[in-house]
């Protein structure tokens, strides 16, 4: 072969080809807005907020803070990236060369009785040898099995990262969730302590009244059954704070235990405009959208190593060393030995098992393409379940606002009507009753409401680095 054959040879064996479909981001057809937004489209988004601006109280910031540190999912994810990279960076040195260093000591006893009649009975059936040497194999990957092996193993690792962040987002999120669940049970709680001071106070009223025999013992009883109500709500109340409590503190990492406050509900700040952003923009924000498509990425790369078993495997290996039976004459030149050779393994008949293996990572392809364009459909819903929960849940506040300052308005006149006998007890008890019950609600909805600015935060992919 001429100089000019073997450079070309070279060539081809070093750069090769590689077989399998490129990757290309599938086309998504995002709508041109989120549901539920006002107005025209723009480009502006609650998530390019920092989150510490977006949850200003300061024990949350310090919870968020103790979260990301102590977690053990997030733990976890990170574990997973690690072992990913190094998935990555094996699958990577499948494509260089092999080198190895092979030594070793043979010692054999030939069989007399193999051997000619003549042959001298005197001689030694002992025989020994040194070796050591250079090895060398490669795979030269001519179609390019070992680089979308590669290229999937990269990819899957960008996926753990995404992952990761998804773990992060979810974590940060789930920790603002449950404390603004939280300061709305402390709320709660706060209500009823004070409905059963009102309580305790009327049964004394009425027990005066009793005793001054204004009253009777039905209106006491009423009175006594309407305060019993109310206590039994603090218990309840208590014990969802306490599950509650524990469960930030498994999102802390750390055993069960008391979680400090900071704001109360109605001092909590949220952002003056919630504005969504483009419906495109999740496509390169949300991190498990950006999960799914690098696992994408990688189906689609063992699609083409799949192909690429097809065609021949072509491998080169070689050997430098010395050969002697003298331990001390090992590396002498008269030792030397070497061996080059260059094999191609085209595979012919195995049953289908290589179409099958292609069929199988098309089908995989299928798979990944379906998650992430599920992705993709999910965060869409996610962003209009909150925007349309923040609209609604305010609208909802505002009237409960105005029903209860009529409730409060309303069981004073009922006091005012029983004082001067213009009506029975029964009034009192049931503005009592609707009073506590619209409080305890309006709690719930302010709570709800900042939930629900979490949520599109989070449904975002807000900046929670």
């Amino acid at each position: 072969m001429t100089r000019e054959g073997c450079a070309a040879l070279a060539a081809t064996l070093l750069t090769g080809c590689t077989v399998g479909p490129n990757y290309t981001r599938p086309v998504m057809n995002p709508p041109a807005q989120h549901r539920f937004v006002d107005g025209p489209a723009q480009a502006e988004s609650l998530a390019d907020v920092q989150w510490m601006t977006v949850f200003s109280d300061p024990a949350l910031q310090d919870l968020i803070h103790l979260a990301i540190a102590n977690n053990l999912d997030l733990r976890i994810a990170a574990a997973r990236v690690d072992e990913a990279r190094a998935q990555a960076g094996i699958a990577r040195s499948f494509r260089f060369p092999t080198i190895d260093i092979v030594g070793g000591y043979v010692v054999n006893q030939g069989s007399r009785n193999a051997e000619p009649p003549q042959a001298n009975e005197g001689e030694t059936r002992h025989f020994q040898n040194w070796n050591v040497g250079a090895q060398l194999s490669w795979d030269t990957d001519l179609f390019g099995r070992l680089r979308r092996q590669s290229e999937a193993a990269t990819a899957v690792y960008l996926s753990t990262e995404q992952g990761r962040r998804a773990v992060l987002v979810s974590l940060v999120g789930d920790v603002s969730s449950s404390y603004f669940r939280l300061r709305g049970l402390d709320l709660q709680l706060e209500i009823a302590r004070q409905t059963l001071a009102i309580n305790d106070r009327t049964i004394a009223y009425f027990q005066d009244r009793l005793q001054g025999g204004v009253s009777n013992r039905l209106e006491v009883d009423q009175v006594r059954a309407n305060r019993q109500l109310t206590a039994a709500t603090i218990p309840q109340i208590e014990q969802e704070i306490a599950q509650l409590e524990n469960a930030i503190s498994i999102l802390l990492g750390r055993p069960p235990g008391p979680v400090p406050r900071g704001r109360t509900l109605a001092e909590q700040q949220t952002p003056p405009s919630v504005p969504a952003g483009l419906p495109a923009a999740l496509l390169e924000r949300r991190p498990d959208v950006l999960e799914a498509e690098q696992l994408l990425v990688a189906a689609n790369a063992n699609i083409g190593a799949a192909k690429a078993l097809f065609y021949p495997n072509i491998s080169l290996t070689g050997l430098l060393g010395g050969l002697s039976g003298d331990f001390t004459t090992l590396l002498s030149g008269s030792s030397i030995v070497w061996t080059a050779g260059v094999s191609a393994l085209q595979p012919l008949y195995n049953a289908g098992r290589n179409r099958r293996n292609y069929e199988a990572a098309e089908a995989q392809y299928q798979q990944a393409l379906a998650a992430y364009q599920r992705s993709a459909l999910t965060a869409y819903r996610e962003v209009a379940d909150a925007l349309i929960a923040i609209q609604k849940l305010k609208e909802i506040r505002v009237q409960q606002e105005e029903g209860i300052a009529a409730l409060q308005d309303a069981a004073d006149l009922s006091r005012d009507r029983y004082q001067s006998g213009l009506a029975s007890y029964i009034e009192i008890l049931i503005a009592d009753q609707n009073l506590f019950q619209q409080q305890l609600l309006l709690a719930q909805t302010r709570d709800a409401e900042l939930v629900a600015v979490t949520d599109l935060y989070r449904s975002l992919g807000g900046g929670w680095q």
